[in-house]
């Protein structure tokens, strides 16, 4: 999956493909997020990036504890 890198010391890439949200870690751990909000997910992700808002807010406050999400890590 294609990743596109992000403005955060948390988070460094993250990527959307046939409903599986893809996020890239500063420290190197990819996870993989699926349900059904994972597009609404990385749309947010990446408007938060393009306005300069922080990136690490979005995710933990979003996607980290989201009900609608399940998760794995992939490496």
């Amino acid at each position: 999956m294609e990743r596109q890198s992000v403005n955060s010391s948390q988070l460094k890439s993250v990527g959307h493909e046939d409903g599986v949200l893809e996020i890239e870690f500063s420290n190197g751990a990819v996870y993989q997020y699926q349900g059904s909000k994972v597009k609404d997910h990385y749309d947010g992700l990446m408007a938060a990036n393009t306005a300069g808002e922080s990136v690490g807010r979005y995710f933990n406050q979003n996607i980290r504890k989201c009900p609608h999400t399940s998760y794995g890590k992939v490496k």
